[in-house]
């Protein structure tokens, strides 16, 4: 009997044995054998203290919200993550430079001879503006410094030709008071809507009142006309030396501003040896003596005595309105530098271009990519595409034309508001111009002092003349003096950086995970484990389920009788319609009925029933070893 015993246990092993997956019985046996054996602090308490439902419950609770915690912690990590923060970090590099690009104005605007007749009505038509409005009267010439030179001296051409643009100046847009302040309107084309300019100070409303009139009348003038052939470095520099040395007039650039008149920029490109610093100071700088006049001088328009200088970076439209700043006359002006240099990161990080060939602006100036510049393109566009016209103050794109009041009568109207929303960041363009990826600028600190000095002013004023045929007033209003030198050659690098990099967004979960669960990496893992065996589980019992089901609705028997007696013994014990006394003992493996015609099986019988699924035994946690009992009727 015992070794019919072991037999059986033997052969039930090695059946066991030779299926291809061991798994578990049921949710309950998974969960019990993760929660016993993982890694995770607490689970063990989930199933241990079974017997004290008020503790289990305790600690499940426990377990959830730490869960919760941890993923709320995890939220707010990828959130910050993808907000893609960055950081700055401060180097200091200290390497000999190129000099930076200096940019230097008369603040000498040009009356052109083509449209001198219409400048001179203009200049009436503001002298009568302000007897009318404040009780004095201008006197007709007043050049201030020049009153005697004669336009002719200035511009060789015939003054018959003066009123050659057949520009007509539209009188209607005129100086008002209104409420102690003064203003004029700009309307649109039938007159019925009007904007209006209001300025609480009277020489502002002068000024942009002027300023307006005067883009209409100048708009007629081609541009090549307005850049004098005449026009020399020499007009405005008595002298130029860096680190002691003459400057390289062949490096210099010129071109014409609508109000600060002529001007040079020195080392625009930024490629000549000679501009390059190797020391810093005063002496190893570029100094200028420069000449301060007002020939043909526009007094409504500029109001300023000096010069217009801007610093800036090679290759660079200098914007004087926005960064430039003035040197008065009679004065020596010192101004050291210091280099900053910004690198942003670009992508997700923020908006920024490499060199503008991404931006959806096309640039109408002939330089390397700004923001400033991108702006002004922007806004010239803007002007065409609403205006029908261009800002005559920005340079026009390919077949458009400048604004004029005589062709475009409602330009005014759309051109101010239209402003006033780039002035007050609300216009599309700061959307579509991103900053440089890469840029630098100058931080400037100035020193000023009385030049030339009353002793040294006799000898200054001679030497100036008989080397430079300078025959000004000979006084020191009439000339100005400016340094420019690398304070120091180290400069700041301000690098973007993340603030979160993935690493670090791993190390935080990292340390949350421990925080939470006192657990590792491997914890995960199991988890991940007991998922795909929970989930493989739900899909066994499924299908055992279903093909249950099938094998229920079959019409006929299966077509082999002993198989077939052996499920109906089995299905009919399961449904307790049979008893020990209804059952007999086979050992010849063929099936005997009892008297009441039921069939002698048990699955109380050693002989068990086949395995139906032999690749996979599910069994429970804690093996439990089954075996048939003999329950013949000698038992």
């Amino acid at each position: 009997m015992a070794n019919s015993e072991a037999q059986e246990k033997s052969a039930e092993v090695k059946e066991e044995d030779a299926a291809l997956i061991e798994f578990y019985s049921s949710f309950k046996d998974l969960f019990e054998f993760f929660c016993l054996n993982t890694t995770i602090h607490g689970t063990i308490r989930l199933v241990c203290s079974s017997r004290n439902k008020m503790k289990t419950a305790f600690w499940a609770l426990l377990f959830l919200t730490n869960f919760a915690m941890l993923y709320w912690q995890f939220a707010l990590i990828f959130n910050r993550y993808w907000e893609y923060p960055v950081v700055m970090s401060l180097s200091v590099h200290s390497e000999p430079k190129m000099f930076p690009a200096v940019t230097i104005c008369n603040l000498n605007p040009y009356r052109v001879n083509m449209v001198r007749k219409n400048m001179d009505e203009l200049d009436k038509l503001a002298r009568d503006s302000l007897e009318r409005l404040y009780g004095f009267n201008i006197p007709e010439k007043f050049l201030e410094d020049d009153a005697d030179i004669d336009m002719e001296d200035i511009l060789d051409e015939d003054p018959s030709t003066g009123n050659s643009s057949g520009f007509q100046l539209d009188y209607n847009v005129a100086l008002l008071p209104t409420d102690g302040k003064l203003s004029f309107r700009v309307c649109n084309a039938t007159g019925e809507d009007c904007f209006r300019m209001t300025y609480s100070s009277g020489v502002d409303a002068v000024k942009e009142w002027y300023r307006f009139h005067y883009m209409n009348i100048m708009s007629a003038v081609p541009p090549i006309l307005v850049a004098h052939a005449e026009d020399r470095i020499e007009d405005l520099v008595y002298a130029c030396q860096y680190e002691e040395k003459p400057c390289r007039s062949s490096v210099t650039e010129h071109f014409h501003h609508p109000v600060y008149g002529s001007c040079y920029t020195f080392n625009n490109d930024g490629t000549d040896e000679f501009w390059k610093a190797y020391k810093p100071g005063i002496v190893h700088g570029l100094s200028l003596i420069l000449k301060v006049q007002q020939k043909d001088h526009i007094p409504f328009l500029s109001t300023d005595t000096g010069v217009k200088v801007m610093i800036h970076n090679h290759n660079q439209t200098p914007f004087l309105e926005h960064e430039g700043f003035d040197v008065r006359p009679g004065i020596e002006s010192t101004i050291g530098l210091k280099q900053d240099e910004v690198k942003r990161l670009g992508g997700d990080y923020g908006e920024c271009t490499e060199n503008g060939e991404d931006v959806n602006v096309k640039i109408i100036y002939n330089s390397t990519y700004t923001m400033q510049a991108c702006l002004h393109s922007c806004f010239q566009q803007e002007m065409i595409e609403k205006c029908g016209c261009g800002y005559y103050y920005y340079p026009l794109p390919a077949g458009a034309e400048y604004c004029n009041y005589n062709k475009h009568p409602a330009w005014g109207h759309c051109f101010y508001p239209l402003y006033k929303q780039l002035m007050s960041h609300n216009l599309s363009c700061f959307d579509k111009c991103p900053k440089p990826c890469k840029e630098s600028w100058y931080k400037l600190s100035a020193g000023y002092a009385k030049w030339p000095s009353s002793p040294s002013e006799g000898w200054i004023h001679k030497t100036l003349q008989a080397q430079h045929k300078y025959n000004n007033t000979g006084t020191r209003k009439d000339i100005a003096k400016v340094n420019v030198f690398f304070e120091r050659l180290d400069y700041n690098s301000w690098d973007e950086s993340p603030e979160y990099t993935e690493t670090l967004v791993m190390s935080n979960m990292g340390s949350q995970w421990s925080l939470w669960f006192g657990s590792s990496v491997l914890s995960v893992v199991e988890m991940f484990e007991f998922l795909v065996d929970a989930a493989i589980l739900a899909l066994i019992l499924f299908y055992r389920r279903l093909t249950a089901k099938k094998s229920h609705k079959m019409p006929h028997s299966p077509t082999v009788p002993s198989v077939s007696l052996m499920l109906e013994k089995y299905r009919y014990v399961e449904e307790g319609l049979a008893t020990n006394q209804h059952l007999e003992r086979t050992c010849n493996g063929e099936a005997t009925f009892s008297q009441d015609g039921l069939p002698s099986y048990s699955r109380y019988d050693k002989c068990q029933l086949p395995e139906l699924y032999l690749s996979v035994v599910l069994r429970r946690h804690g093996p439990q070893n089954e075996h048939c009992v003999d329950l013949g009727s000698n038992s």
